[in-house]
């Protein structure tokens, strides 16, 4: 399996940020304006949480972040049933975007499951060698250190 690069290689992103465009699409002519915002807002931060997160220095700040972005997509979807509800949206939107945030939900739940499990891997994990820059210098001065430590100079 070929390791991710990008947060927007994945699939939880992918469809995030196509939930995000459907829900501002949806509220652009409500005029509660307190609703339209914490809706659109609470979308975003499904997308904002999985790249962050992805981008974070541990997978266990990963973890968090993709709990936050689950935790996000359920906010959605509550709202989803109340602008139902009180008529902002009608029935078959309602179900193309709830779908589509249970959809989220499912992917990021799965996704977090696999980074729980898994090893300690991704390159904010891995251990690089500390870099000998007196040694480099050495070098390039056209010295060696011998392994007892001592400097001398190299010998074509």
């Amino acid at each position: 399996m070929a390791t991710i690069q990008r947060f927007e290689d994945l699939m939880m992103f992918k469809k995030a940020r196509e939930l995000t465009k459907l829900v501002y699409k949806a509220f652009t002519a409500c005029r509660d304006n307190g609703f339209r915002d914490q809706i659109q807002r609470a979308s975003v931060s499904i997308v904002s949480n999985i790249a962050e997160g992805f981008e974070s220095g541990t997978k266990y700040e990963f973890l968090n972040y993709l709990y936050i972005a689950k935790a996000s997509a359920g906010e959605v979807r509550a709202q989803l049933y109340v602008a139902s509800d009180i008529g902002y949206l009608n029935i078959e939107t309602f179900k193309h975007l709830n779908s589509l945030a249970e959809e989220c939900s499912r992917l990021i739940a799965s996704f977090a499951k696999r980074v729980k499990i898994g090893g300690m891997s991704g390159s904010q994990l891995k251990r690089e060698a500390p870099r000998d820059i007196v040694g480099e210098m050495i070098m390039k001065a056209g010295y060696v250190r011998l392994p007892n430590g001592q400097v001398v100079e190299k010998k074509d």
